[in-house]
């Protein structure tokens, strides 16, 4: 399963999920579902969510079961 920690970073800019979504180019439902892993995102949205959350990819999504520093 694919987690992240989109909320968590999303709270630390101090964006609220309809703020998040219009900077990314979805709708805040979009980013309510990926939040809670209901959505796995494309490679674009996932690459255009860490450049709005100032993150590497690999620091905003892995897969469960793997270390973040693998």
């Amino acid at each position: 399963m694919l987690r992240n920690r989109v909320r968590e970073l999303r709270a630390r800019h101090d964006f609220s999920q309809t703020e998040l979504a219009k900077r990314v180019g979805v709708t805040r439902q979009t980013i309510g579902f990926i939040e809670k892993g209901d959505f796995s995102p494309s490679i674009a949205l996932s690459l255009r969510l860490a450049k709005h959350l100032q993150v590497d990819i690999g620091e905003l999504f892995w897969l469960e079961g793997e270390d973040l520093d693998e």
